[in-house]
């Protein structure tokens, strides 16, 4: 599954698309994935009781999780998959 990625997470993860092949087809297990091929990630999006943190977006398709089921979702290699991490400016 291609996943874009945006703002800093895109230093972390070398660029803007990476390919991750997750364990499960929910979109906590693509997270869960990341976080294994590129540790830095996990403090960004993830509090320690392992929920996103407020102002972390992952949009399947251009739709919100959390108008879905949230890390729960289910996803498919087709779908487009992009993670946006807090983003501060003004």
């Amino acid at each position: 599954m291609q996943v874009k990625v945006f703002a800093n997470l895109r230093d972390i993860c070398g660029g803007v698309t990476i390919e991750v092949l997750p364990d499960g087809d929910r979109v906590m297990d693509v997270l869960d994935k990341m976080c294994e091929m590129f540790p830095e990630i996990q403090e960004e999006i993830f509090t320690e009781e392992k929920k996103l943190k407020p102002f972390v977006h992952v949009y399947i398709n251009g739709r919100n999780i959390v108008h879905d089921q949230e890390l729960e979702t289910i996803v498919k290699g087709s779908d487009q998959f992009a993670l946006f991490p807090p983003v501060a400016g003004g």
